[in-house]
């Protein structure tokens, strides 16, 4: 299956919020047909209605792809609307966090092609990153397809198994939060030593974008970018003693965050 079949059949888009409609805008920047668009939303804004897609409207029979991209809690009043394409050719395409495959096979029938996705809020600006998995009745074709989908918004990388996404979520999925914090805290750290708030926080925002940025970008990995930029009994090296500490530091404090996050994905992926 192709992006050919794809403009052929149909895409139906189930849920066009922020993540919708980042998604939305990269498909038709990369020359998927309007026509060939069908977004399902109660309350679609005002920019969705402008792209001259299919709103509401009667479905195509056989659509190549069904993207579901409704908060986990509106699931169950969406997807019986959708269970007469299931048991098909269909791919359904999940991004709703803590919705396991297990439960989109039990509301669309068991033979269901399912791709479960994980991506993160950077995507709302093309730069997040997203995890998949596919359940046995997914054709590589059709892996390969929701990968380039999913690519409209940032990187995609496959898993190995769909229980590797309670870690996705507590990395990558969370992770955003985490760096936003940091940006918060940072900035707290510099009007503590005699900075204006607005001067602090400019200078959080663009340092912590600009390491991101340079992380991604450079040869040398990240223990190697710290270590260039650590002069021996300098600043920064002050500053790494506190943060490094293996007690109360990042190492601990992160190991323990990520785990925390990646416990909740779990509960929550078992109804708890």
């Amino acid at each position: 299956m192709t992006m050919d079949d794809v403009a052929e059949r149909g895409l139906v888009l189930l849920g066009c919020g922020k993540m919708g409609s980042a998604m939305l805008a990269g498909w038709l920047a990369g020359g998927l047909p309007k026509s060939s668009v069908w977004v399902i939303d109660p309350n679609p804004s005002d920019w969705v209605q402008a792209q001259g897609v299919h709103i509401n409207a009667t479905l195509p029979a056989d659509p190549a792809i069904v993207l579901v991209a409704v908060k986990p809690q509106m699931m169950g009043d969406a997807l019986p609307t959708l269970v007469t394409l299931g048991n098909s050719t269909t791919l359904f395409v999940s991004v709703a966090a803590g919705t396991p495959i297990a439960a989109f096979e039990a509301a669309l029938g068991g033979r269901t092609p399912i791709v479960r996705a994980m991506p993160n809020t950077p995507a709302a600006i093309g730069r997040g990153i997203t995890a998949i998995i596919g359940n046995a009745h997914a054709s590589a074709d059709q892996v390969d397809l929701a990968e380039t989908l999913l690519a409209a918004v940032g990187e995609v990388v496959c898993l190995d198994a769909e229980d590797q996404m309670d870690a996705v979520t507590g990395v990558s999925g969370s992770g955003p939060a985490y760096v936003f914090h940091l940006i918060e805290t940072l900035a707290a750290g510099g009007v503590a030593q005699g900075l204006a708030p607005d001067l602090a926080m400019k200078l959080a925002k663009a340092t912590v974008a600009g390491a991101g940025a340079l992380a991604q970008e450079a040869a040398d990995d990240p223990s190697q970018l710290r270590i260039n930029v650590t002069s021996p009994n300098g600043t920064t090296q002050a500053a790494l003693e506190v943060l490094m500490d293996d007690t109360n530091g990042f190492p601990q404090l992160l190991n323990t965050a990520v785990a925390a996050a990646t416990n909740r994905s779990k509960e929550l992926a078992n109804g708890g």
